[in-house]
């Protein structure tokens, strides 16, 4: 089997590895499509081994089965998430973390939606009804960014989108923002949420616009910079407003049901930038380090 694999001092590169071995609960996938997610090629060095198999989203086809009974049966189209394993012929994912794909959805559109799709969702759900309520998305242009701009508007939300610069503004509109602004000085109203995946200052400049009792989510770091905020400003303004470090937990397959479900209805869009084969894999990850990919870069296996 040949697998991508990261090397500490020749970046990407193709070696034999061996088929994954599953635990009872785990099955074994045929991957035809993985995901590139900001984690995977920004915090590499930090999430994984040296010369492990990169990636965390895979879709495919099922070669085997749990053992223990759980989940699709062989030859099933399935979605996973795992930390690692995903840039390969064959991977191993847990049940827990894996939903059936529906005839009509494209793998690759699958495999992009785990990671991302999954963290907007729950960001989504933890700012609570939306209906009425103005939302700021940072980072909107990118792949949790995009999906949360759609998942928001969906809910009622009126979403504030903030990109970098004007040309990674495009298409946001058509997903459901009411705004797109590249500077927060543009957000002239308070929010009531916030889905903050830049970090860094910009995270500062978005909880002070959150209304009284609002709530800021902070779902990543793309700027790779630390966050300091006055609180003491903040205690002045009053309102009871709160900053929270954000995670998923484990067991996402009904949340990848959900998703795919509105995919196969036409109500949500993976919003694929790049796709390519996985001998592009270096090159997809540069473009995804630059912030050239609007959304979501998408490798196919093969």
């Amino acid at each position: 089997m040949r697998a991508i694999v990261h090397d500490p001092a020749a970046g990407l590169r193709h070696t034999d590895v061996p088929d994954p071995d599953p635990r009872p609960s785990e099955l074994l996938l045929d991957v035809r499509a993985a995901a590139l997610n900001f984690l995977d090629v920004a915090y590499h060095d930090e999430l994984f081994a040296p010369g492990a198999v990169l990636g965390v989203d895979a879709a495919g086809v099922v070669l085997a089965p749990a053992a223990d009974g759980s989940g699709p049966p062989a030859g099933s189209r399935v979605v996973t998430f795992a930390l690692g394993g995903a840039w390969a012929q064959r991977r191993a994912a847990a049940t827990a973390d894996a939903a059936v794909v529906p005839d009509g959805v494209d793998l690759a559109v699958a495999a992009a939606l785990p990671a991302a799709g999954v963290t907007a969702l729950h960001a989504v759900r933890r700012l609570g009804p939306l209906l009425g309520r103005r939302v700021l998305v940072t980072g909107a242009s990118g792949g949790v960014g995009r999906y949360a701009v759609q998942l928001a508007a969906r809910a009622g939300a009126d979403v504030v989108a903030a990109v970098g610069n004007p040309g990674r503004a495009c298409g946001l509109v058509e997903l459901g923002a009411r705004q797109v602004v590249t500077d927060l000085a543009d957000v002239t109203m308070p929010v009531h949420g916030v889905l903050d995946n830049v970090g860094g200052p910009l995270l500062a400049e978005a909880f002070a616009l959150l209304a009284e009792d609002g709530l800021a989510l902070s779902i990543g770091q793309a700027s790779r910079q630390p966050t300091t905020i006055d609180f003491e400003q903040e205690r002045r303004r009053g309102g009871g407003r709160r900053l929270e470090p954000f995670t998923v937990p484990s067991g996402i397959g009904p949340d990848l049901a959900v998703l795919l479900d509105l995919v196969e209805r036409g109500q949500l869009d993976s919003q694929i930038g790049w796709r390519g084969s996985w001998l592009r894999a270096a090159d997809a990850a540069e473009a995804l380090l630059a912030r050239q990919v609007p959304g979501k870069a998408v490798l196919e296996i093969g």
